[in-house]
């Protein structure tokens, strides 16, 4: 259970540093860029970014899965008692 519980927060530092990064990705001019912009860059810039987001937490992230972690386990400490 705590690994799935684990997972889960690792997941949400994920998500939310991937939200994080997104209006980053927004400013970045890509009409000049290597591939020309375009709708499809546009569509897959959101997959990317978010995908980015999994691998920095995945990484050891930014802190925000072990504060999430602990939290979780005192809820469901607080649900069994």
């Amino acid at each position: 259970m705590a690994d799935k519980t684990r997972q889960a927060a690792v997941e949400f530092e994920g998500v939310t540093i991937g939200e994080l990064l997104q209006p980053m990705f927004d400013t970045i001019d890509t009409s000049e860029g290597m591939f020309g912009g375009g709708a499809a860059e546009t569509q897959f810039r959101s997959l990317q970014v978010l995908e980015m987001g999994k691998q920095i937490a995945n990484s050891g992230g930014i802190g925000i899965a072990d504060s999430v972690y602990k939290q979780m386990l005192k809820m469901q400490e607080k649900a069994q008692s």
